[in-house]
């Protein structure tokens, strides 16, 4: 079945669209990475995705075809923390960095993938590098107490090329969400995922539990996976796809938070090294949010060790 039999399908408007299975989805979304269809095909499919929306099942199946393609990061048995790191900065500094880092002083092994899809945000890729932790340039395996950034383009490059889409159609793609709940890795991890809107948090939580997952979900600081430091948000932990509400929110919130640097990335850098050195406070919603974390990958032997001496 080609993909404009599918197109005919999901294409036919918000009333008349209809679904398409896992099975289905699979196959689409695998043409779709392999380049095995035209650019007008791609068009087409990531439009009428957008108006008709992705149901669990289609997602579990576009999950399953990356998945088969990645260029998965070996992690020796470990149980790693995947942090989705695609939307970045423009109101309050990202933070992503820092929940990185701070998890990886934990003993956790932490990878960050993303790529930048807004050219006027601030990505955690480039404080990083300021931090000392350059873009991977290949797939290597991952070391406790470690961070590495890895680029979606290593990952796979059809799902590169579909993330591009947006900067020419000016829309997001089912490529956007998958992201964010997609284990790059070749052993079970602890996917950190986070939206947006709150309608996000529903088909996100049922797409989890569809897969079997274990993660962490929660209403992130504009799209990246870090609890926004002036409020605590609710916060979901999965295990095996069975989810339990670990984080309430707590009442009150901050306008500002003391300290808390401009958005650029040497500000951030320089914040994000002072909080590592105690100089600066951990804000709490970030610290219950490591908590959380940590809690998850319990079953993962870790031994505390100094974060900025395994750069």
């Amino acid at each position: 079945m080609g993909i404009g039999n599918y197109i005919k399908i999901i294409g036919r408007g918000k009333d008349g669209a209809r679904s398409i299975s896992r099975e289905q989805a699979t196959d689409l979304f695998g043409q779709v990475l392999d380049g095995a269809v035209s650019d007008l095909e791609v068009g087409a499919f990531c439009l009428a995705m957008r108006i008709k929306g992705e149901t669990p099942d289609e997602m579990a199946g576009f999950l399953d075809a990356t998945h088969a393609r990645l260029h998965k990061i070996p992690t020796a048995g470990r149980t790693a923390v995947v942090l989705p790191s695609y939307n970045g900065a423009r109101k309050l500094p990202v933070l992503t960095p820092l929940l990185a880092l701070l998890l990886a002083r934990e003993g956790l092994p932490v990878v960050v993938h993303g790529t930048p899809t807004e050219s006027t945000r601030v990505a955690a890729q480039d404080v990083l590098l300021a931090l000392g932790i350059p873009a991977q340039t290949s797939i290597e395996t991952m070391a406790p107490c470690s961070v590495q950034f890895v680029p979606t383009g290593l990952l796979c490059p059809g799902l590169q090329r579909l993330l591009d889409v947006r900067r020419v159609v000016g829309l997001r793609n089912p490529a956007h969400s998958l992201v964010k709940l997609m284990n790059p890795c070749d052993h079970p991890t602890v996917v950190v995922s986070s939206y947006t809107h709150p309608e996000y948090a529903e088909s996100m939580t049922a797409t989890l539990r569809l897969v079997q997952a274990t993660a962490l979900l929660l209403r992130g600081t504009e799209g990246e996976p870090v609890a926004d430091p002036r409020r605590t948000p609710v916060m979901d932990a999965f295990a095996n796809g069975e989810v339990t509400r670990v984080q309430e929110m707590l009442s009150g919130s901050l306008v500002n938070v003391p300290g808390l640097p401009a958005p650029d990335v040497q500000s951030t850098a320089n914040w994000i090294r002072a909080v590592l050195d105690g100089q600066e406070p951990v804000p709490t919603p970030i610290a219950l949010q490591v908590a959380h974390i940590v809690q998850l990958s319990s079953h993962m032997r870790t031994t505390p060790c100094n974060t900025m001496q395994h750069q």
